[in-house]
């Protein structure tokens, strides 16, 4: 048989849906906004869509077909995201995805000592500076809210922690648009410049719609603010089957579509090519306990879906994976998170927030989560390299050399690509007298010993003069 040189890759894949089911959903979600519509209760978001074709009843809009489908194809339909200092790490589009903690924690699990109490505004330094050691989130968010901070200056407090000790780009969320202004003034502090800023963000504006269909009206204001500024924006609804959607699968992405589509319009109508991401968190109500579940099977399977739709849609998407229900680090918490961080990746979520900071149904961040689902996505990220098929990797004449009953073992194809295998700091592969001879430590206590071994790194310190301008800038906010 004749050999090539040329190297055959195929990267793994997954599917939920099929082509004549995104048909299906698409035009159902159009039958949505068309019929159904949404409430927006915002006077200058009424105008811009009464002006461009809307059909507008008070605060109920319905947007015809043309509309919903003209924004999508005024919308970039690839992001790029960089660092603070412009390192272009984060290119979003196809079925490409970066995986990233996520936000609002009300809890946080010390890993000295497994005691739980209130995230507060040291939290926010902790995690941000161990999201920027973890090599394998790609992207930040706030992770937690400051307990110990007014509720009118937290949300600046916490985003000038995040952005101060991760260099990674960085999502937020903020009280109102003055808020939003005075984040977005820090962050053109961190990059030097808006120029700099929209050649490559390094700050997100994360915003959700009220399920089923509707908008806040403080929500719209930040998603004008963020369009006329160039600042891109994820739009994701969080619906729950049974509570806020309808309990089909089918049904709740319908819905979850419509929404993220409806603030879309929106936003391309304001200012026709501002970045803009496309998300919904939909997951399932457990009739048991009530709760929005974040450990599903199921939220992973729509949440598949939707990336489909964005893929089908040219958007990039804002996807969730690597969260749990558990209160703990413990075996239920890594298979949730193993199992949603694989489907992320097979199916090309984009942006995949929640990874390794929302335990306990969203409540709960914890640093040894946060480095038990890096060491997974780690996993993941190996995984969705494939096998590279070459004459080198075949490798048929060394298999012709050693023959049967031979060993490889000191063959310089050995030596040259045994690192290509993942080796694991974390997951023990001894046996077990030598595991015992190592102190016979168990995977938690490696897990810890780890966790605060990552907990030593340091970012890059900013420069006294940034850090005097921002001492300055907290000084004024009220």
């Amino acid at each position: 048989m004749g050999m090539t040189t040329d190297e055959l890759n195929f990267k793994p894949r997954l599917q939920v849906i099929n082509e004549e089911q995104i048909e299906q959903i698409h035009c159902a979600t159009l039958d949505v906004l068309e019929r159904t519509g949404v409430d927006i209760p915002h006077e200058g978001a009424l105008e811009i869509l009464s002006d461009n074709g809307a059909k507008v009843d008070g605060n109920r809009v319905r947007m015809p077909s043309w509309m919903v489908e003209d924004a999508i194809l005024k919308a970039p339909h690839r992001l790029v995201l960089g660092t603070r200092t412009g390192k272009r790490t984060i290119v979003l589009e196809r079925d490409k995805t970066f995986f990233g903690p996520s936000l609002d924690c009300v809890d946080y699990m010390d890993p000295k000592t497994h005691v739980r109490s209130r995230f507060v505004s040291e939290n926010v330094k902790v995690t941000a500076a161990l999201c920027d050691a973890l090599p394998h989130l790609h992207w930040s968010m706030f992770i937690g809210m400051a307990d110990d901070v007014s509720p009118d200056v937290a949300d600046r407090v916490i985003a000038r922690y995040a952005m101060e000790y991760c260099e990674k780009p960085v999502a937020f969320c903020s009280k109102d648009t003055a808020n939003s202004k005075d984040i977005f003034e820090m962050a053109l502090l961190l990059c030097g410049g808006r120029d700099n800023f929209e050649k490559v963000p390094c700050l997100l504006h994360y915003s959700e719609p009220i399920s089923p269909l509707s908008y806040y009206a403080p929500a719209v204001d930040k998603i004008l603010f963020c369009a006329e500024n160039k600042i891109p924006v994820i739009n994701s609804p969080a619906p729950q089957t049974g509570g806020t959607a309808p309990v089909t699968l089918a049904g709740i992405i319908v819905q979850g579509n419509a929404e993220t589509l409806s603030g879309l319009v929106l936003h391309q109508f304001a200012n026709p090519g501002a970045p803009f991401v496309a998300g919904a968190f939909t997951t399932v109500m457990d009739m048991k306990t009530t709760v929005f579940s974040y450990g599903a099977c199921e939220m992973s399977m729509m949440t598949a879906a939707l990336a489909q739709m964005a893929q089908h849609y040219k958007l990039p998407f804002f996807g969730t994976a690597g969260a749990t229900d558990s209160k703990f680090c413990d075996a239920q918490a890594g298979a949730e998170a193993a199992f949603q961080c694989l489907t992320a990746a097979t199916i090309g979520s984009g942006l995949v927030h929640d990874c390794g900071s929302w335990m306990d149904h969203g409540s709960l961040a914890s640093p040894e989560y946060m480095v038990l689902v890096n060491e997974i996505v780690d996993a993941v990220d190996h995984f969705m390299k494939g096998i590279p098929i070459n004459d080198e990797n075949l490798a048929l004449d060394l298999i012709h050399k050693v023959g049967p009953a031979g060993n490889f073992i000191q063959d310089p194809h050995t030596m040259k690509h045994f690192r290509e295998i993942r080796y694991s700091k974390l997951f023990d592969r001894t046996i077990y007298s030598n595991w015992e001879k190592a102190g016979a430590k168990n995977f938690e206590q490696r897990l810890q010993e780890l966790t605060l071994e990552k907990m030593k790194h340091k970012p890059e310190p900013l420069s006294q003069k940034i850090i005097k301008e921002l001492d300055r800038m907290q000084s004024t906010w009220k």
